[in-house]
């Protein structure tokens, strides 16, 4: 996802990947309401043909509505992570990123004006000299090693175990079933295929990083369900824990961490993959305004400001549902709680919010603007555009460029954006079906960064908040104070200046 977004902006980019042949198996399969709304920011969401969606999900084994939310869903179901990693592949090498498989990184040295590294690739060993370097390579990242990055956070305390079997006829339990003694999970694949999830309470972490036995997942199903699935063809077998670890820098220098290098969690809610997918799309414009030699101060440090928090309220809220869902008895308590404060929508949600990554709000300087910070949603647009006169947010964010959106009509709007034409694209156009409770509802023009977050947004003139929206008519006031500054402040110094 990173090589796509730094191809986007025209910056030459290596793929150092470990594995020769792309993975087959998929821990993951599905991806959350904001990485849905992150593909398609980009164009994506085709590729993967018609999407499932999840509108009831859970938090810690509670059943909420995720559709409480406008736009919300518990997220994209029956995509194997697998089909996700071809289908940004095939973008991110289309795009022109270079792939290099079969190559591990094996020393790092970092210094004021480049990256050094040393991999080992089938042609042997290989320095390669680079502006930055990001790791990407997970849990156990050689390249967070090698900048000396500290991992704290806590050992396992469970383990799960997961195994991808044909032949038992089981009933689907989506969100999983607590049962005496644990809980089981059972996920269809196919029409033959389903994976199935045991946990067993009591059970001491194992030791060793071998996955078990397909023998050991079907004991503990059969003493946990009473269900025989010895009989099982087994096509992968696997564990996890609920290890939990942030990465006390997401950048040191010139050196970057994503993905699960930075966060590693209990496997929730998509929200591992998902977090992955939102740090690469944080990150991929602000380095490539760095390669340019455009990035405003502290844009670069703006990454770890903003993404470190998420990673921590992850980390808080997967382990939460954790002890929620798969607590003994003594938990009950707190269940009863829990389930009694449910009752309240403005609970519900927050979860929501929480889970999908909906309510994020990063600081993006000053404004009280309600939209300022978060995430724009989609909405579709109407002006002076070809074929059908119509437009949408997420399609003017297909280039991973800056987007000032002008609703208004208002020549200031335009003139203050001007300087900056060459990183950011000014669209005129007003909302279709405008009105209360729709995203831009009151609002004249708003800044939104690559990202898909509001930089800066102003509200309509005075003169049209009681008329209505008038296209691109003279009027006098339009709120513009901000923006250059907002401007300045996320897409550096303007052209020629």
């Amino acid at each position: 996802m990173l090589a796509g977004e730094l191809r986007l902006a025209g910056v030459s980019v290596i793929v150092l990947e470990r594995l020769t042949e792309p993975m087959r198996q998929s821990r993951a399969l599905g991806f959350s309401a904001r990485t849905i709304e992150e593909f398609d920011q980009r164009g994506l969401l085709p590729a993967f043909g018609e999407l499932q969606t999840i509108p009831v999900g859970h938090f810690g084994g509670f059943q909420i509505d995720y559709r409480i939310v406008e736009g919300g869903s518990y997220g994209a179901r029956g995509i194997p992570q697998s089909r996700t990693e071809s289908i940004l592949a095939q973008w991110a090498t289309g795009l022109g990123a270079d792939v290099r498989r079969g190559c591990e990184v094996e020393a790092l040295t970092a210094g004021d004006a480049g990256v050094e590294l040393t991999a080992a690739t089938p042609e042997g060993p290989r320095t390669l000299r680079a502006g930055y370097v990001v790791g990407c390579d997970g849990a156990r990242s050689t390249v967070r090693e090698l900048a000396g990055i500290d991992f704290p956070g806590t050992e396992p305390a469970i383990e799960m175990w997961l195994a991808d079997v044909s032949g038992p006829r089981l009933r689907p339990r989506f969100s999983g079933e607590r049962v005496p003694g644990g809980m089981v999970m059972v996920l269809p694949l196919g029409p033959d295929l389903n994976r199935v999830v045991v946990y067993e309470r009591g059970a001491e972490p194992r030791r060793d990083r071998t996955p078990p036995t397909f023998a050991q997942v079907a004991d503990a199903w059969e003493r946990l369900t009473g269900e025989d699935i010895h009989g099982g063809t087994p096509f992968w077998v696997s564990w996890f824990t609920d290890s939990s670890r942030l990465a006390s820098e997401y950048r040191r220098g010139r050196v970057f961490l994503a993905g699960d290098a930075a966060h590693v969690h209990m496997p929730i809610g998509a929200q591992g993959m998902s977090a992955g997918v939102q740090d690469a799309v944080n990150l991929g414009w602000k380095l490539a305004a760095a390669v340019q030699g455009r990035a405003a101060p502290g844009l670069l440090d703006s990454y770890h400001t903003e993404r470190h928090p998420v990673g921590a309220r992850v980390i808080a809220n997967t382990l939460a549902q954790r002890i929620l869902y798969l607590g003994g008895d003594d938990m009950e308590p707190m269940r009863e709680i829990f389930a009694e404060l449910l009752t309240y929508e403005s609970v519900q949600r927050h979860l929501v919010g929480m889970v999908t990554g909906f309510d994020i709000r990063y600081d993006t300087g000053p404004g009280d603007h309600p939209l300022t910070g978060r995430r724009l949603p989609d909405q579709e647009l109407v002006g002076d555009f070809p074929d059908s006169g119509k437009t949408s947010v997420y399609e003017r964010l297909h280039t991973a460029r800056g987007v000032l959106f002008d609703l208004a009509g208002a020549p200031e709007v335009r003139a203050a954006a001007e300087p900056w034409g060459d990183l950011v694209d000014v669209v005129t156009a007003a909302p279709h079906d405008a009105g209360a409770g729709t995203p831009l509802d009151g609002t004249g023009a708003v800044l939104v960064r690559p990202d898909g977050y509001v930089a800066w947004a102003g509200p309509i003139p005075a003169d049209q908040a009681a008329g209505g929206r008038g296209g691109a008519s003279p009027h006098t006031d339009t709120g513009t104070e901000g923006l250059t500054d907002a401007l300045a402040r996320w897409f550096g110094s303007p052209r020629n200046a």
